[in-house]
Parts: C-alpha cells; sequence; structure tokens
C-alpha cells in the first residue's frame, strides 16, 4: 500500500532517469494521467499511454522518459522533479503567490478548482490551489 501515489510517481520517473531506462510502468490514477498530460505538454517526456487491464484497478500508465544527446552522452530533459505538497503537509498558494520555478525555466503543477495545470496556466486564469510537485 502506497500513503502519497504522486511521490511514487515522482520516485519513479527519478530513479529510471538515474538508471537510464527508455520508459517507466506505474499503478494508473486520473491525477497521474494529468500529471504525465503536462510533462508532455512541457516537454519533459516523450510520450505517455494507459494501459487497459482486465479490472479497471488494474490499468498501468507508461511514461516514456525524453533524453537529449548522443548514446553514450545522452543525459535526461528533465534534470529534478521535487514533491511539495504531501499528505503530512499540504502546501497550498493565492493566486498572487504562486511559485515561479528556476526563473521560469521549471514547471510547478498545481491542483486548482479547475483542474490540474501549470503555475503559468493557473496565473492566467487567476486561480490558485495546492502545489503538487515543481519540475525542472
Amino acid at each position: 500500500m502506497v500513503n502519497d501515489p504522486i511521490a511514487d510517481m515522482l520516485t519513479r520517473i527519478r530513479n529510471a532517469m538515474m538508471a537510464g531506462h527508455a520508459t517507466v510502468v506505474m499503478p494508473c490514477s486520473n491525477i497521474k494521467i494529468e500529471i504525465a498530460r503536462i510533462l508532455k505538454e512541457e516537454g519533459f517526456l516523450e510520450s505517455y499511454e494507459v494501459l487497459e487491464g482486465d479490472k479497471p484497478s488494474q490499468r498501468a500508465l507508461k511514461l516514456k522518459i525524453k533524453y537529449a544527446g548522443e548514446r553514450r552522452s545522452r543525459r535526461p530533459v528533465m534534470s529534478g522533479i521535487v514533491r511539495v505538497s504531501r499528505p503530512g503537509r499540504r502546501v497550498y498558494t493565492g493566486r498572487n503567490e504562486i511559485p515561479w520555478v528556476l526563473s521560469g525555466l521549471g514547471v510547478a503543477i498545481m491542483s486548482t478548482p479547475k483542474g490540474v495545470m501549470t503555475g503559468q496556466r493557473a496565473r492566467q486564469l487567476g486561480v490558485g490551489g495546492e502545489i503538487l510537485c515543481k519540475v525542472w
């Protein structure tokens, strides 16, 4: 049993990048799909797909990690990924205090009343919410 499925997802991605794996597979949930969608839109992942199982609880999420460079000198496009809000300490922010990640080079992924989105999109819509993670 995993207490924090989002932290588990981020750790699986981090471990796969450090090991140089091309793909990583994990249990699926709607919020993980939304986080994967944002990571793909922002250029940190090549692709993602939902693998269907026999039952809805057996769905899996397969992420294809994006790398830069040639075979020997290749390194992941994503250099850091950090969980901000966690079950023991929720971190909420208003629409005026949404953090910039690496002066705009990174992305803050937020859960808002209007759905899961980047910090930049939340600023445009004028909504605050829970900061799930930061990626750079």
